[in-house]
């Protein structure tokens, strides 16, 4: 493998800006999507949060199909929802928008930890992670099956191994949470501004 399994997203990463500064929402699902690979090497431990992740990238990306010019621009799925009085709706593209918005923060803090500590063990790396992010989200259900996946975590260093490649693993990790933190906090600010950025889970 050419690089580390990060290369794809860095490189993604490069386009997800329009030239006036507008995230773009083919470009941002595929830097999303990129990342699935890595969940792979966690085995079943994120099986949970890839489907999460993998359901919503379809749902928007189905959206973005449907009108291609109308939804260049992520945001603009959701100040249509706004309008139309939809975007409370479980099944509404910003409710897809939140939430892979929020699971991508649980990733890049879990890469954060990785890097940070190295000498934390991989259930630390991610319970740290899922406390810091995703748990005030969850209702008792969601934090219960996530302890239990957790748990199925693997080997820190068989992990690190596999996922590095070619490349400088760390140095990857840290551009990744470098350039790809503020355009979830970009989210996260514009989900705010029209109240949608507390919907907690059903």
């Amino acid at each position: 493998m050419e690089g580390t399994v990060f290369a794809p997203s860095l490189q993604g990463m490069k386009h997800v800006k329009s030239d006036s500064g507008v995230i773009l929402t083919k470009p941002f699902l595929e830097v999303c999507k990129h990342i699935l690979p890595v969940l792979d090497k966690f085995g079943s431990a994120m099986s949970i949060v890839k489907s999460d992740i993998g359901g919503n990238i379809s749902r928007l990306e189905a959206k973005y199909a449907s009108d291609p010019t109308k939804y260049e621009q992520l945001h603009n799925m959701v100040q249509v929802e706004v309008a139309s009085k939809t975007a409370k709706s479980s099944s509404s593209c910003t409710n897809g928008l939140l939430w892979l918005t929020r699971a991508m923060d649980f990733l890049v803090a879990l890469f954060h930890n990785l890097v940070q500590h190295t000498d934390w063990q991989m259930p630390q790396v991610c319970s740290d992670a899922y406390r810091n992010t995703l748990r005030k989200w969850h209702g008792w259900l969601g934090s219960s099956s996530f302890s239990v996946a957790i748990k199925l975590a693997p080997d820190r260093k068989k992990f690190m191994d596999i996922i590095c490649g070619t490349g400088d693993i760390n140095a990857d990790i840290e551009r990744f949470c470098a350039a790809f933190s503020p355009l979830l906090a970009e989210n996260h600010k514009f989900l705010a501004s029209v109240g949608m950025d507390d919907l907690k889970a059903s």
